[in-house]
């Protein structure tokens, strides 16, 4: 489209103008991945033993257990605009958080570090994906609201199994600290590093998967990977399939590394190459790139069930739509949006002592219950193997919501001086502004809650029946406490912080609980094929509110 080519020039001046109000942020806020056993360019980030907290949230349907992807915990920050734009170019700014003063320590009373509360958190938005679910057709023109399915009639001309095969764009940020990529989470002992993440499911709405060698090589659910680097040249390719050891190991000689505390300009738009995210570090004067094309490697993997072998189509990812609002889904994901702010949570636990052999616990962590180990102890990593902080842990999903970032740990959930102390400060981020200056005119908060408190989980109980909404409550069964957005004013500008209610200089707190900001339950309508027929399942996945406005 071609204003993209004229107004993208004010972006950067925009982003100037409010850089100085955050860096005027206070230096505090008061004042995957796999076990070592595993292969992770064989499986791709989302099939391998604890590596899920790389992958959006798979579908409707309940994904393999015992240590194995199953879907994560995301709360999230939605943006709704019905402005021509509005979904696919956005420019955000962003505070990266500092971890606080006094380091976390194994028995669980020291700090609580950016690693332990969130692996990573990412800007979203719908891709196109010829080659993804639902797996109707073999077109998808990118950037059109014309690629909305939401019907669930399947006599529809809108039929939601008619959708145009959809991915989802996650552009993720890793804390520094602990263990070093491509098994653990961190780029860096002291410094974050980002990615861009194209999810895609090869699957179809009667539950068909692709043949066994795409399994084998790519996944159910893949990835294509690829670290923002400074020349915004791939590292390796980024696809599940040609992808190396070099495309999951971090290069500091080449790629974007940030300081905590550093304010950033996070840009994401279309381009004819692919769509690309730039990363202006204002506080260092640096800035990375990636652009999701064919000569960095991206492509589909071929869906063909009946294929002996696994095939790889070049491909430059484009935005699916053309704006943003509860319409435009990606429909085999358990959150409802498309331009998002998530947080991956859920993805640390203590543990006292570790199998070196398949990184699974021996000996339970202090949070624990009753001192036993359970069936998410998994993933595991020994104080040895971290980049910093020494302590012990595991990385797969905790389905039984026991992980530190489950209890008051947060920014904003103690008292001031506790938090100077021993919590981490918040991801502190503005609302995005699309063709460089305009503004979303809605917000809403979701968390998919009900898409892991499960059964299969081996949760706590009584288990969330995602038919009929029951048991399905937030905060989930076992949690002290969940986090949750707020607004502040930084100067003249309005900035979004996630964490508790007592965030210093809070303007709203959307009720001050996790409860009454994220809403009531949301069920979502997913293709399905029922006696060989065209058919839709209806789900309660998530927890979800609309506000009227835009309130930042």
């Amino acid at each position: 489209m071609r204003w993209k080519q004229w107004r993208v020039g004010v972006v950067i001046p925009a982003a100037a103008l409010l850089a100085a109000t955050m860096a005027a942020l206070p230096g505090s806020a008061v004042a995957s991945q796999a076990s070592q056993a595993s292969n992770p360019i064989k499986w791709g980030l989302c099939s391998a033993p604890g590596h899920g907290e790389d992958c959006a949230d798979a579908t409707y349907t309940n994904v393999g257990y015992k240590g194995y992807y199953v879907g994560h915990d995301e709360p999230s920050t939605l943006f709704y605009s019905k402005k021509a734009g509005s979904g696919n170019n956005d420019t955000y700014l962003l505070r990266l958080p500092k971890d606080p003063p006094v380091t976390p320590n194994q028995s669980g009373t020291g700090g609580t570090d950016n690693f332990q509360l969130h692996p990573a958190f990412w800007f979203g938005m719908a891709m196109c994906d010829s080659q993804s679910y639902p797996e109707f057709t073999t077109t998808c023109n990118p950037d059109t609201d014309a690629n909305i399915f939401n019907s669930p009639d399947p006599a529809s001309p809108n039929y939601i199994g008619h959708h145009p095969g959809t991915a989802f764009m996650e552009m993720q940020f890793y804390p520094p600290g602990w263990v070093p990529w491509p098994a653990g989470n961190s780029c860096d002992a002291r410094q974050w590093c980002a990615a861009l993440n194209v999810d895609s499911l090869s699957q179809n709405p009667a539950g068909q998967l692709n043949n066994s060698a795409c399994q084998a090589q790519a996944g159910t659910e893949y990835v294509n990977f690829a670290f923002l680097t400074k020349d915004g040249t791939a590292q390796a390719p980024a696809n599940p399939v040609q992808a190396t050891a070099a495309t999951f190991t971090p290069d500091p000689q080449r790629d974007l590394f940030m300081n905590s505390g550093d304010v950033l300009s996070v840009r994401l738009s279309d381009t004819p190459a692919g769509f690309r995210v730039i990363v202006n570090d204002l506080t260092a004067r640096m800035s990375g790139s990636m652009t999701a094309s064919i000569a960095n490697g991206f492509g589909q993997v071929d869906y063909q069930p009946t294929s002996s072998t696994c095939n790889i189509t070049p491909y430059a990812f484009h935005p699916m739509y053309s704006t943003s609002s509860p319409d435009t889904r990606v429909p085999w994901a358990a959150h409802s949006y498309n331009i998002a702010f998530a947080d991956e949570i859920g993805h640390f636990e203590y543990c006292n002592a570790v199998n070196p052999t398949n990184g699974a616990c021996t000996s339970a962590g202090v949070t624990e219950k009753d001192g036993t180990l359970d069936n998410d102890d998994t993933g595991c990593f020994p104080a040895a193997a971290s980049t910093l902080i020494q302590i012990s842990g595991c990385l797969s999903a905790d389905n039984d919501f026991d992980g530190p970032e489950y209890f008051n740990n947060w920014p904003g959930t103690g008292s001031r001086a506790h938090q100077v102390q021993f919590d981490a400060q918040p991801i502190t981020f503005t609302s995005p502004l699309f063709n460089g200056f305009q503004r979303y005119s809605q917000v809403a908060f979701e968390a998919d809650l009900p898409r892991i408190e499960v059964a299969a989980l081996g949760g706590p109980g009584p288990f969330c029946n995602r038919t009929t909404g029951a048991n399905c409550v937030n905060p989930p069964p076992g949690a002290q406490f969940y986090p949750f957005f707020t607004t502040a004013r930084v100067g003249a500008a309005c900035v979004w912080r996630e964490g508790g209610p007592n965030l210093p200089g809070a303007t709203d707190t959307f009720g001050g609980s996790s409860t009454t900001a994220y809403g009531p339950l949301l069920k979502l309508a997913y293709a399905a094929v029922v006696n060989g027929q065209p058919s839709v399942n209806f789900v309660y996945n998530d927890f979800r509110q609309i506000l009227p406005n835009n309130p930042c």
